[in-house]
């Protein structure tokens, strides 16, 4: 199973100039256990299923497998899903040699933007744009599947 090395950060100053794409995502969960979390996406017009689980003994890292579906299917699948469906649009944000995916939370979310960079090592280094704020890739609460069961606009 393919593995996904990604680091998390709040975002704190103006990214939206730097953007090169942006896609509008609507996502929801089908199980929310950690030694499987299965998501459903529409992402623009695709579908997909994604299935993730921890890595023992990593900081980073996760397995993730994911396909590609048929559209209509991802639409049906996102009636069975935890509720309150996530709801972001993904910015593009070229930053060096990587691609920062900035996630401009609405709904439930709103006011949470968030940055994520995937990397093909754990101690691949990288650039840290201005815009960047705190890392939280340690820290759950900033995990779209916990954002399903505890919104942001909830937190105090």
């Amino acid at each position: 199973m393919p593995y996904e090395i990604e680091r998390k950060f709040l975002v704190k100053g103006d990214y939206k100039p730097f953007v090169t794409q942006q896609t509008r995502i609507a996502q929801g969960y089908l199980s929310l256990v950690r030694e499987r979390i299965v998501r459903v996406r529409v992402k623009g017009d695709k579908g997909y299923l994604t299935i993730k689980s921890e890595v023992p003994d990593s900081e980073f890292s996760r397995y993730e497998w994911e396909r590609e579906i048929p559209l209509s299917d991802a639409e049906d699948m996102l009636r069975f899903c935890e509720k309150p469906i996530i709801d972001k649009t993904r910015h593009l944000v070229p930053v060096g040699k990587h691609v920062y995916e900035v996630d401009e939370f609405y709904g439930d979310n709103e006011g949470l933007t968030m940055a994520e960079v995937e990397l093909a090592s754990e101690d691949e280094a990288f650039e840290k744009p201005d815009w960047l704020g705190d890392e939280v890739t340690m820290d759950r609460r900033y995990y779209n599947s916990y954002l399903t069961r505890h919104p942001y606009k909830e937190w105090k």
